[in-house]
Formats: C-alpha cells, structure tokens, sequence
C-alpha cells in the first residue's frame, strides 16, 4: 500500500510541510515518488518516519538523524556505528525522563497540598504564597 504526504501527515501528527523539510534535508533519501513527482510512501517508509519523529521528538537534532540515516543507507558496514549512536541518545532520553520524573514529583506534592487546604496552611500560611 502507498500512502501520500498528506497521510503520512496525518497519521504522524505532522504537517506536510515538515515531512517535507525532512525529506529536503535528508532524512528521507529512500522516499520514492510517482508519475507526478509526489512523494509516495510504502509501509516500511512510514516505519522509518516513526524513527525520524521518535529521535526528533527525544531532541536528536536534525544534523545527528541525518548522520543516522546516512548510515542507514551504507548498510551493514555502519552498524557499529548507529548502535553507538543510539546508546549515546538513550543516555540522554533516560536522563531527560529522570529530570521529568523529579518534577512530576513535585508538581504531585505541590497538588497534594492543594488537596488539604489545613496542611498547606500550616505549612506555607496560605495557598496564594506557596
């Protein structure tokens, strides 16, 4: 099955122009187009889409997922390489997601208090100071 770009969009939550500037600065080489000269999507693009938007959406630059799909395209010989790069990343998601979870824990302290309107008026004097 072929999906266009306005699909691809759609089901990625995305706007065709972004799929587009990707595709422009080299995130998508594989992208085929038809007849026409519009990019047409096959399932295992919309894989790779995902990916894209999976780095990008964990804050991999634009310039680190062009390197990654570079990569990609030379095959086998760079495994080594897009394994290192991604442990890297993951470091950096897995560090991300613990900063989130510090704050996540205050913000539910900071509603629990809210919850008991006596303790947070022992503990700060009243809710509009705290």
């Amino acid at each position: 099955m072929h999906y266009t770009i306005n699909e691809v969009a759609r089901k990625f939550n995305l706007s065709a122009h972004t799929l587009r500037y990707y595709d422009k600065e080299g995130l998508m080489p594989f992208i085929g187009r038809d007849k026409s000269g519009n990019r047409v999507f096959t399932e295992t693009d919309l894989n790779w889409v995902a990916m894209v938007c999976c780095l990008k959406d964990t804050g991999m630059s634009i310039k680190e997922i062009k390197k990654y799909a570079d990569w990609c395209m030379e095959g086998m010989r760079t495994i080594d390489e897009r394994k290192a790069m991604l442990i890297e990343h993951r470091k950096q998601v897995v560090k991300q997601m613990e900063e989130l979870q510090k704050n996540l824990e205050l913000i539910d302290s900071k509603i629990a208090v809210y919850d008991d309107p006596e303790l947070a008026e022992k503990r700060y004097g009243s809710l509009e100071k705290s």
